[in-house]
């Protein structure tokens, strides 16, 4: 009996926790589809790079972590950063794959973020070293089997080919000292006519919950593994 109530109290447990976290997904969809196109943003999150080439946006994604590691040392860290290092990314990924149709990608992709995401068709359109990355691509993600086409800087921030999503995204770090930084990223979307926003539209309030999980997981990464080299150097160096 003890077993038979232990199982069914466990049963119903994790019901309630697929239950609560439907009606917060669905919370946060619905809620997404309401206020798209709010993009306010404070002085403090501006991005004079990603200004070039997406100055006006309809959404955006902005998210931030303190490291303990210099600026340098953490942006090579977010840029070899896997995803594939993460099992919950990896599921995010596959459940969308899944609900939109995708087919598997039998390519063999290489590893960290900017190589993997470069090797997909995006394009770098500008980087400064060791400072920042600004990626961008032409695209419609609604679709199975979503294309990401990347253009040249000039191209991309005049393209305006009906049925599109432009989509530009960063990686940034800024020094707040000799051994501390911030980790950035921002990602921002455009439409370029009322059929693509609306598209869009209904295709953001469904991912947009596993968006922001994927972009809170690649920063946590990149200050586990940035710290964990920092203090790697620091003891070789005490070390010596």
């Amino acid at each position: 009996m003890r077993v038979r109530r232990w199982l069914k109290g466990a049963a119903l447990t994790v019901f309630a926790c697929f239950a609560g976290a439907g009606i917060v997904y669905l919370a946060l969809s619905g809620l997404t589809y309401i206020r798209y196109g709010d993009t306010g943003q404070s002085p403090n999150e501006s991005d004079a790079l990603l200004d070039k080439y997406m100055p006006t946006y309809e959404v955006v994604e902005r998210h931030r972590i303190s490291v303990a590691a210099p600026a340098g040392l953490t942006y090579d860290v977010a840029a070899e950063i896997d995803p594939d290092d993460s099992t919950l990314i990896r599921a995010i990924f596959k459940t969308r794959a899944f609900f939109i149709g995708d087919t598997a990608d039998t390519v063999a992709r290489p590893h960290g973020i900017v190589p993997l995401t470069t090797s997909i068709g995006w394009r770098i359109l500008e980087e400064v070293p060791q400072r920042e990355v600004v990626l961008g691509a032409i695209t419609q993600p609604w679709k199975p089997n979503v294309v990401f086409r990347g253009l040249p800087p000039a191209q991309f921030a005049a393209f305006n080919e009906p049925g599109y999503v432009k989509i530009a995204w960063t990686l940034r770090v800024d020094p707040l000292d000799a051994s501390h930084s911030t980790a950035i990223t921002e990602t921002r979307v455009s439409t370029t006519d009322a059929v693509a926003r609306a598209n869009f539209r209904r295709y953001w309030s469904r991912v947009m919950p596993g968006v922001v999980v994927i972009r809170w997981m690649l920063l946590s990464l990149t200050r586990r593994e940035a710290e964990r080299r920092a203090l790697l150097s620091s003891g070789m160096q005490s070390a010596e």
